[in-house]
């Protein structure tokens, strides 16, 4: 379950890189019933090309034009640590690379982006006057984060040592693998934000073989918002399938290929 007390290791933000925002506001609108808020003139007086996401009012999710030469579109996600300079000093430690260096956004807080060993990215904030998003765990809000990796002990190594987590194995049904739980340190189970799953090289061609981390997010009608994103130019990998203890879901594409999930959870 994913709070907005973001403790140490917890999921806190996230954001989208695409090459047209207009678009990508106009589809995540017409899916998940965001409203899209452009940031308007930076300093120099040019017009800033992104913005950030709100349902009901609040704040859910950053919107930003893909600038970095030969990414892909993604989700990249957040979490958040007390010290963005020692999370980067044991990223390298731990084999990772640093893509952004530790950098103050103004008052709001001071982040930095990396890949994990394998190629995996995520991002961390440590807080200032911004915490993180202001909705998480209700319908067209950011509910669980997971990653795709082609070694997951070596991906618990790292993300253990470097964000403290705590993992928890379980088997999939049908014996499909194993699913692998992330707790933040020093919370219980119930804090638990998000998995792992290791799946071949070959199944992660999405992002070129390497690993990649994607946002679920909660819906109340798993299969409306499939069809709205088809209906706005996305596609679906998989489902709508109904998973046992957990809801209905299906993984998705943008019209631009950036992967996330929709989920309408058990009992809702």
């Amino acid at each position: 379950m994913i709070t907005t007390d973001f403790a140490h290791g917890s999921p806190c933000m996230l954001d989208l890189g695409v090459p047209d925002v207009p678009a990508a506001a106009a589809f995540y609108g017409a899916v998940l019933g965001w409203d899209y808020d452009p940031m308007g003139e930076g300093d120099d007086g040019e017009e800033m090309e992104g913005g950030m996401f709100n349902k009901d009012g609040k704040m859910v999710a950053g919107l930003g034009k893909l600038t970095e030469e030969g990414a892909r579109p993604a989700w990249m996600i957040y979490y958040t640590v007390d010290d963005a300079d020692a999370t980067t000093r044991a990223v390298e430690s731990a084999g990772g690379t640093v893509r952004v260096p530790p950098m103050d956004l103004e008052q709001w807080g001071r982040m930095a982006q990396y890949s994990d060993p394998l190629g995996g990215q995520f991002a961390v904030w440590q807080p200032g006057e911004s915490k993180g998003v202001d909705l998480v765990d209700q319908p067209g809000s950011l509910s669980w984060t997971e990653l795709y990796t082609s070694d997951a002990a070596a991906a618990k190594e790292f993300y253990g040592g470097v964000l403290g987590w705590r993992f928890s194995d379980m088997e999939m049904p049908g014996g499909e693998g194993t699913y692998t739980m992330i707790t933040p340190a020093g919370l219980p189970e119930e804090r638990m934000h998000g998995g792992l799953m290791e799946l071949p090289s070959e199944d992660l061609a999405l992002a070129g073989g390497r690993p990649y981390w994607h946002p679920v997010f909660n819906v109340t009608d798993c299969d409306a918002a499939v069809a709205g994103v088809t209906e706005n130019g996305g596609s679906v990998q998989m489902g709508p399938v109904d998973a046992e203890g957990v809801g209905r879901m299906a993984v998705c594409l943008d019209p631009f290929g950036a992967d996330f999930v929709v989920l309408t959870p058990s009992g809702s």
